[in-house]
């Protein structure tokens, strides 16, 4: 059985989650409170799923989710996720985070942060441009004509490929943009954004993005 370690429990942590065990995955889930704070949503997810610090679910899972506050993921724990694929929910959001000048100036990307922190592990950005409630109720099976595309990037083939398969299982097609450096595309406030979108869609409204400055 494969177990996905699942590092920050908001809303996009714990609709993966959900959707993970509903489809047979094991899932350790955690949170920057410990995992007594967890205790309700454990019981929900089922006997397939437990509570952990982070460093435990990124230990005790096959790959990783990152969901967390942009400006925590120097908090994601290294070492237990080396050689390991890294699946990167963040988003950059400065009124929360604070302000980050390799963001605003485009110099860097969300997830290439990630990768620069966990120099170990093989990141792709994934689950970032869709919202929470969505990832349980918006799937559709492969052959649906209007099925939702969501976009994945990543410096590691086998990483994309992955989320790509992750994807299918939970109803989405997928769009691959390529390398970390092009994932900005798909960030915050570009058109492809948190919009219910097909693959065809999806690949125009990549394509219809700008960068900062």
């Amino acid at each position: 059985m494969t177990t996905i370690g699942i590092i920050g429990a908001g809303l996009i942590g714990s609709q993966i989650a959900r959707k993970a065990v509903e489809l047979g995955y094991d899932v350790v889930i955690s949170n920057s409170r410990g995992p007594e704070t967890l205790a309700g949503l454990v019981a929900e997810l089922g006997p397939n799923a437990r509570a952990a610090t982070p460093a435990e679910a990124a230990a005790a899972g096959d790959f990783a989710v990152v969901a967390v506050p942009l400006k925590n993921y120097r908090d994601v724990p290294a070492e237990p996720l080396a050689g390991k694929i890294v699946i990167d929910a963040n988003n950059y959001y400065w009124e929360r985070d604070g302000r980050i000048p390799a963001l605003d100036n485009g110099e860097a990307t969300t997830s290439g942060l990630l990768q620069e922190h966990l120099r170990d592990s093989k990141v792709a950005k994934g689950f970032n441009h869709i919202m929470a409630a969505e990832i349980t109720t918006d799937g559709k099976p492969s052959a649906a004509e209007d099925r939702r595309a969501l976009a994945t990037a990543s410096d590691h083939p086998e990483a994309a490929e992955l989320v790509t398969r992750l994807y299918d299982e939970f109803g989405f097609d997928t769009v691959n943009i390529g390398l970390l450096e092009d994932s900005w595309r798909v960030e915050r406030d570009r058109p492809a954004y948190v919009v219910r979108q097909d693959a065809a869609e999806l690949k125009e409204n990549l394509g219809k993005a700008t960068r900062t400055p």
